[in-house]
This record gives C-alpha cells, structure tokens and sequence, in this order.
C-alpha cells in the first residue's frame, strides 16, 4: 500500500469518526421521544430503529405519532417513506462504489443514509469513498442502536436532548464535508437554491416533500449545467473524488 492510499485511508476514517459520532449519540432522543412522546414500548422503538434505520424518518414517524397518535398512522407511514426515498438517490450514486455481489450489495443498502453517503463522496479516491462508506455506515448503525436504547430506558431523566446540542453537532459535522466542495460558482449556486427551496417549503409541506423538491434544484442545475461552462465548469471538479 502506497503512502498515498495510506492517507486516503486515515483521512476517511477520521471523517468516519468525525460525522459518526454525533450523529449516533442523537439517537437517544429518538429512543425519548419515540417511547414518552408515540407512545411505542422498548421493543417495538429498537425493532424500528434496527430495521428501518434512516433517522429523518424513524423521527418523521414518531413525531407524528405523537402529535396525532395512532390514528395518524397512514400519515406518519406517508412521511417517513418521502423523507426516506431520497436514499433511492443515494444506492445509484454509491453502486460503483460498492461494487457487485448480491449479499454485499443487500448490506449496503441498509447502510445508505445521509452520513455514509457524505463521507464516502468527499473522499479523493475509490478506495478512500469505499472505505468512508462502511466504516460510516457501520458507526452509525451500531451507534445509533445503542444510544436509541439508552434514550427508550432514560429518556424520561434527560427531558430535552436537543439542549446538549447533539441535533447541531450532526448538522455541523454536515458542513464540513461541504465547505471545501464550495469552491466553485456553481457548487454554491446549488447549495444557496437548494436550501433557500427547503427552508421555504419545510413549514407548508408535509415532511419529507422539501427534502425531494431540494434535491430536484441540484438534478436541474446537473443536468443543465448551470453555471459550469468555460472556466467555471474546468474548476467544477476541484475537491471531487475521483
């Protein structure tokens, strides 16, 4: 192994770490709130979290659970499977990474959210956006797993966990896998629109919908390539994995 591949290697680790972390440690309010606030026991909160395992979901299933309760079950099942669909997204992007084989490709499915997805793309190389793949993927699932367990058995004691500021420690990891991406014209062009479009749609539409209508914002500046002709477009793939 190359001196080169080695710090592929330790680079995507450490972001790894860096985003899966935090984000697994906000899973124990998602085992608070989905116990005290739906109304779901321990084993039903862990099968969920086991199974379905994508956390804007799992919380846009129990937040309307709670405020709505079980007869708001069609409407919370609708959520949860918009906010989780923009993963369809993220398996055609992360196919050639994974590679082929039919029972690697099953796992990796389950393991496709927003952090593996992130970390894996803003790694340099093939082997770096492989590796910064599973190892997310992985922290997180056990992670998330253990903490969700935690907050079903104690959430009553901690009351509001947004205030250890775990919920701004996943955003922040977020953004500095974004920033270095920013660099040219059109990169932050899509990142103004697109969450200038999710910020105005999240308080009218049901959740999930301003998740899929951002998204779109980027497909139409990708396929248009808006912005990313002449010298914009030969500076478009500076910090892009290879």
């Amino acid at each position: 192994m190359s001196e080169i591949e080695g710090a592929d290697r330790v680079r995507a680790i450490r972001a790894a770490f860096a985003v899966g972390l935090p984000t697994a440690a906000y899973g124990i309010s998602f085992g608070a709130l989905a116990t005290l606030g739906a109304g779901l026991d321990l084993w039903q909160t862990m099968v969920l979290s086991l199974v379905m395992f994508t956390g804007g979901s799992q919380f846009a299933l129990v937040g309307v659970l709670a405020s709505g309760g079980l007869s708001s079950w069609p409407s919370a099942v609708a959520s949860a499977a918009l906010l989780g669909s923009r993963n369809t997204v993220y398996a055609i992007r992360m196919s050639p990474v994974i590679g082929r084989g039919f029972t690697k490709r099953t796992l990796a499915a389950h393991l496709t959210i927003d952090e593996s997805m992130a970390v894996s793309t803003a790694q340099k190389s093939i082997e770096g956006q492989r590796i910064g793949f599973w190892a997310t993927g992985l922290i997180v699932y056990v992670g998330w797993n253990l903490t969700t367990l935690v907050g079903a058995l104690i959430g009553d004691l901690l009351g509001d966990v947004s205030a250890f500021g775990l919920d701004a420690a996943a955003a922040a990891a977020f953004l500095g896998l974004l920033w270095p991406r920013l660099a040219a014209l059109q990169a932050q062009a899509v990142a103004v629109a697109a969450a200038f479009v999710a910020a105005l749609l999240t308080p009218v539409l049901m959740p999930g919908i301003p998740v899929l209508v951002a998204a779109c914002v980027a497909v139409i500046f990708g396929v248009t390539n808006w912005l990313g002709r002449g010298r914009n477009a030969s500076t478009t793939t500076v910090g892009m994995p290879s």
